[in-house]
């Protein structure tokens, strides 16, 4: 290849432009919907091929496998994964405020359940999308390009006449941006939309009179009214839901919650979350009113039933769930959209008024297409109207012609040299006739039966009809009132026939308050094995299994179930749990990782001390490090409220070897000893090691040969004996010496 061939050019100028060009790629012809349709490409072009196919409301279902087949090999070459599961949401009656498709079969279920294979279900266009979506492709309102491979033509934008974007709202994932649209009521978007075109300068808080705030299928309570008019103005914000809640009585004084409505959140894998959530507050002993939990929902609707015990504290119950579970959850808003070829961050204004100015283009390009079709019809009625008067001049023409040019030459100009006619008169006035093109052409091709009387009175009528719809179109297209005057009877019907009741209750919620019952404190022992699975078990289990329980683990130690559990790591950490979190098991039964509590990591950390909370205070501390860094720590430095603190400074690479507590006195008459890995012992008074704190890195204790380091500290007054190389040695019979000397070698 010759170099005048190569392009050279930098490295990363490429990777930025082809990255930015996929990105465009995917917001603008992928994730993101379309302001004026509301509908991402995926979904339009399954709607339009449906359309094209003539699948529509009234007409029999089609297996979704060909609806799926058909469009992708027309208009969206991305997978049929993509195409059927838009296809499936699009007729989920949970997930969206209007259906726009009419399944048939096993479209998936409100509790996550997917739906059957394409080749098992049926759809069909819904009413709505047909008559509010579809209609009137074919008058030239909305613009038409070429498809991938320019075989076929599809429409840039369907022709929705309501604001898509608002009624079902829209979910989608891009690069770098994301949108999350809420649906809303169809009235009262209706509605909005009416008082937009009545007034442009209405403001967000004066449409919200109107659209009082999201309308989800799943129903619920939106808590948060006060934040809404915030969220509206800027696209952005948090709308606090929660389900509804019914109390009923039942027999024996007893009382029953009853959900009936759930969070638009929770749909799917929520629900069975729900109900695992519930089941875990009465396992971990957070309230003993639930007797039992059931799920009777159906294709009816949700109903979840939690029988309560007698006298049980409905009201602070239902907090509890409200606190402790999904049934109060947020809706993340974006309203991000692309407009005008670009993404956008909306807000309710903002989008009514880019569907207020879509209708207008529309309905102006669909006025001028009819009155123009009227036009045409007007001129070929003139035509053969005036053609039955002159009829037998007409016919005598046609008889005299050698040809259909001549004739038609005959009737557009008055040409008669070719054409034999019986007298001079008839030819005179043959050169008098002065049909246009189309006239000519409709004449021509006008049958024998039109010249019947019934027939001619027949054209006389509906003459006079296109001129009422020329006058009519012509008045909607002279001034913006007209137009205004013809959408709004449009939404107007819309409304009347596919607006629903409000699902969705708007209030100022209070702030649910749950008092948790206190159970009483009482002593379990903690155990932990060797490969660091954790949990707690009654005394009693414990006392007739003590020989058991201490030789299968390494670590057991009595606990109070209102206390926290402290444990240190040879990195110089302090991991704390709650004693609570630990559940409390029967003996056979293994327990949790301890890394499901804490941000302990059991593959680069290992547990060197454990001590209850309530145990440090009064009490002090040795810390000794493998580099013989030693230092006595108060108790009270270890008293914090975090799950996570660094209990000691380390050097280097160095680390945590030994902790020991060493009570609460230290004076002269209390020794130490430390011992390196290769025998060495240092014996020394305990007061030599300064008192210091938590964040401290401490004093020499040992001076270390090279590659020695510290492996254990003693103290004679509580240990006795030191065991190194499996023999004992004798800790009163070490010769005592001072802090930061090299030690003596014991001889075995």
């Amino acid at each position: 290849m010759q170099d005048s061939q190569i392009i050279r050019t930098e490295y990363s100028d490429v990777m930025k432009k082809s990255y930015i060009d996929y990105a465009m790629s995917v917001i603008i012809a992928r994730a993101l919907p379309d302001v004026r349709d509301g509908l991402k490409p995926v979904q339009r072009r399954t709607l339009y091929d449906m359309h094209e196919l003539g699948i529509r409301y009234d007409k029999p279902y089609r297996k979704c496998a060909r609806i799926v087949g058909d469009t992708m090999g027309k208009y969206h070459p991305h997978g049929d994964s993509s195409i059927y599961d838009a296809l499936v949401v699009m007729a989920q009656e949970f997930k969206k405020g209007m259906i726009l498709v009419d399944g048939h079969g096993n479209f998936g279920s409100i509790e996550g359940d997917g739906a059957a294979a394409m080749r098992y279900t049926e759809a069909r266009l819904a009413k709505i999308t047909q008559e509010a979506y579809l209609a009137d492709l074919d008058k030239d309102i909305v613009d038409f390009i070429p498809n991938f491979d320019e075989t076929e033509k599809e429409p840039v934008v369907l022709p929705v006449r309501i604001p898509n974007l608002l009624v079902n709202g829209a979910e989608g994932i891009a690069v770098g941006m994301a949108t999350s649209i809420p649906t809303h009521n169809l009235g009262e978007v209706v509605d909005g939309v009416k008082a937009y075109m009545k007034n442009e300068e209405i403001t967000t808080r004066q449409l919200m009179k109107y659209i009082k705030g999201p309308d989800f299928p799943t129903g619920g309570i939106v808590v948060n009214k006060d934040d809404l008019p915030e969220i509206y103005e800027t696209g952005t914000g948090k709308i606090k839901i929660r389900g509804k809640v019914e109390v009923e009585d039942m027999k024996g004084g007893k009382k029953r919650l009853v959900i009936t409505e759930i969070p638009y959140t929770m749909i799917g894998a929520g629900i069975g979350k729900f109900l695992n959530d519930v089941c875990n507050l009465v396992e971990t002993k957070k309230t003993t009113d639930i007797v039992d939990i059931s799920n009777q929902s159906s294709k009816e609707g949700i109903r979840i039933v939690i029988d309560l015990k007698k006298g049980a504290d409905v009201e602070n119950l239902t907090n509890m769930l409200y606190k402790k579970t999904r049934l109060e959850d947020t809706f993340g808003v974006n309203m991000l959209a692309v407009a005008d070829g670009r993404p956008e961050t909306m807000g309710l204004k903002r989008i009514i008024e880019a569907h207020v100015d879509f209708q207008f283009d529309m309905a102006t390009r669909k006025y001028k297409t009819l009155l123009k079709k009227e036009q045409d019809k007007k001129e070929i009625q003139e035509g053969l109207i005036k053609a039955c008067d002159v009829i037998d001049l007409i016919i005598e023409i046609l008889r005299g012609s050698q040809n259909v040019k001549d004739a038609k030459a005959c009737l557009m100009n008055g040409e008669t040299e070719n054409i034999k006619f019986k007298s001079s008169i008839s030819k005179k006035m043959a050169g008098m006739l002065r049909f246009t093109e189309r006239q000519a052409t409709a004449i021509l091709e006008m049958r024998l039966y039109k010249l019947i009387g019934l027939e001619i009175l027949a054209l006389q009528k509906a003459y006079k009809e296109t001129l009422r719809k020329i006058r009519e179109y012509k008045h909607i297209l002279s001034n913006q009132k007209n137009m205004d005057v013809v959408i709004k009877e449009d939404l107007d019907s819309i409304k009347a026939e596919f607006a629903e009741p409000r699902r969705t209750l708007i209030e100022d919620g209070e702030e649910m308050v749950y008092v948790e019952a206190k159970e009483e404190a009482k002593e379990v022992i903690f155990v932990m094995d060797r490969f660091g699975y954790c949990k707690t078990m009654d005394r009693s289990i414990y006392e007739r299994n003590q020989e058991t329980v201490d030789s299968e683990n390494v670590r057991v130690l009595p606990v109070m179930t209102d206390d926290k559990l402290c444990m240190f790591s040879d990195t110089g950490n302090m991991y704390q749990v709650k004693v609570a979190e630990f559940p409390t098991l029967k003996m056979k039964d293994k327990g949790i990782p301890i890394e499901n509590v804490s941000k302990f990591d059991g593959k680069t950390e290992t547990i060197l001390f454990m001590l209850p909370a309530s145990g440090f205070t009064g009490k002090k501390f040795l810390f000794a490090t493998a580099q013989a860094a030693v230092k006595i720590v108060p108790g009270e430095e270890f008293v914090t409220a975090n799950k996570t603190v660094v209990a000691t400074k380390l050097a280097g690479e160095d680390k945590l070897t030994e902790i020991r507590e060493i009570g609460t006195e230290i004076d002269g008459t209390r020794d130490v000893v430390l011992q390196t890995v290769d025998g060495m012992f240092l014996k020394f008074q305990l007061e030599e090691i300064p008192e210091l704190k938590k964040n401290s890195r401490g004093v020499r204790g040992i001076r270390l040969e090279k590659e020695d380091t510290l492996e254990h500290v003693y103290l004679p007054d509580m240990d006795g004996t030191a065991v190194y190389k499996g023999k004992e040695v004798a800790l009163g019979r070490l010769k005592a010496a001072k802090r930061d000397g090299k030690g003596t070698k014991v001889r075995l």
